[in-house]
């Protein structure tokens, strides 16, 4: 998704020099607190990140509390990193608290300089009780948080609130409570697209939706070839096609199709296109205007309504905050099938699809080029049965049981004639790609997308053929 951006942050952090000597310091004292066991983990876990450490319950000492506001609170909104916050990191670092990592990594993400990371670095390994590479260790420290599942501290919220809305404006509606997890929050390298509705024909400097876009037909399409890969959507007889590399630049199509309001975003990372009826919402609310924050989850990029700052979960569809979580907004899915685009325009030839100019003269294939060897940003554990970057067919049946196809297999199956279902859900080949429909062959609102991905948010998946 966002690494195609990827740059430093104009943080103010970035221009500060250190200074150069630090004093001596005794052993921070802290209030004694019961230590827990962090859940049983995986041997998988154990074997790729260790054994983690005893975590603390319950509230931070106050001094502990000063110490977490002097070294990232105070440091962003003041925009100042000195020998006060130096000394403040080695209390942070001496308490023995591992909840604390994710404060720092949060600040991580941000900071260029490159003596101030040391100090971090050698912070979290101390907390976490594992060395960390400085060349990787925003990644590594990350992925083993996750993996641990260790526990945010308290106030963790204010912290990264402060640490993400001083380095880039337009977050401020974004990081609020609500039904999400903001430990595993991340930047993604670019800043929100904010731009109100219907205007994006406007430059920003971000990852520009697009909405109500142009389109042509199949046969006015000759910019196209055969084997470029597309989105294919059909919803009320009507299709249309939305070209991989269109998709690489936008991410998010705002849309009307088959009479029916589409909110369509595209992660890059989970190689997951998605379609989600906006027009069917509670009486009252105004339809949802997606568009791309700029924060990832666990490689997965983050969403929300520009008309009330409302995030979703992107690969669930569910409002997670702000007034659409209020609500209850839980979007429906269309199918997505992938494919290619002579197989979809020779299956549906009456199909219309979005107009070249809205790739802005780019042709990015990141599936084969910059994500080829597996996931850019941190995921934490990995569900084992697949490899992270195998493509599986997607859908959740009528029990509420998600499910995941192999596509490879799938395919070659279905092309030899088998039938593949699971409970409810009956899989079919459409137009060189694959669809799940019911008994009565309706649509069942899958897709395509990256093993790792769609096991990570639908963590007990059940998975065809078992492996």
């Amino acid at each position: 998704m966002e690494g195609q951006y990827m740059a430093s942050a104009t943080s103010p952090l970035s221009r500060i020099i250190l200074t150069a000597s630090l004093v001596a310091l005794s052993l921070f004292r802290v209030e004694t607190v019961q230590a827990q066991q962090a859940a049983p983990l995986s041997r998988y876990v154990i074997q790729e990140f260790g054994t983690p450490p005893a975590i603390p319950q319950g509230p931070l000492s106050s001094d502990l509390q000063f110490a977490v506001k002097q070294a990232f609170i105070d440091s962003m909104t003041q925009s100042t990193w000195g020998r006060d916050q130096s000394l403040a990191l080695r209390d942070i670092a001496a308490s023995r608290d591992p909840r604390l990592v994710w404060i720092i990594a949060d600040m991580m993400r941000f900071t260029s300089d490159r003596q101030l990371n040391i100090q971090l670095v050698s912070a979290a390994s101390s907390l976490l009780g594992k060395g960390l590479s400085s060349g990787n260790a925003w990644s590594t420290m990350t992925d083993t948080l996750i993996a641990w599942d260790i526990p945010a501290p308290p106030g963790y919220l204010q912290a990264k609130r402060a640490i993400f809305t001083n380095n880039l404006p337009g977050w401020d509606r974004i990081f609020v409570e609500g039904d999400i997890d903001w430990r595993l929050v991340s930047w993604g390298g670019v800043r929100i697209d904010d731009r109100p509705y219907d205007r994006t024909d406007e430059l920003c400097n971000c990852i520009p939706a697009a909405d109500n876009p142009e389109v042509s037909s199949a046969q006015d399409a000759t910019w196209l070839r055969d084997d470029d890969i597309v989105f294919g959507i059909e919803v009320n007889g009507e299709y249309r096609a939305y070209p991989r590399q269109i998709m690489e630049v936008r991410e998010m199509v705002n849309d009307t199709l088959g009479g029916r309001q589409l909110g369509i975003p595209y992660c890059t990372l989970c190689g997951a296109a998605q379609a989600y009826f906006t027009d069917d919402v509670p009486a009252g609310v105004q339809r949802p205007v997606l568009r791309t924050s700029g924060l990832l989850i666990r490689s997965n990029k983050v969403m929300y309504d520009v008309n009330t700052y409302s995030v979703f979960d992107t690969f669930l569809g569910k409002a997670v905050t702000g007034p659409l979580a209020a609500r209850g907004v839980q979007l429906k899915q269309a199918s997505v099938v992938t494919t290619d685009w002579g197989t979809w325009k020779r299956a549906h030839p009456q199909t219309t699809v979005l107009v070249e100019s809205l790739a802005l003269g780019r042709n990015f294939d990141f599936r084969n080029g910059r994500d080829a060897n597996g996931p850019i940003f941190p995921v934490g554990d990995v569900d084992p049965r697949l490899p992270v970057h195998e493509d599986v067919i997607g859908v959740v049946t009528a029990s509420g049981t998600p499910v995941a196809f192999q596509r490879s297999k799938a395919f070659l199956a279905l092309q030899q004639g088998a039938a593949i279902g699971y409970e409810n859900v009956r899989l079919k080949l459409d137009a060189g790609g694959i669809k799940a429909v019911d008994v009565n062959g309706s649509d069942l609102g899958s897709h395509q997308a990256f093993w790792f991905a769609w096991s990570q948010f639908h963590p007990r998946t059940a998975l065809w053929p078992q492996t």
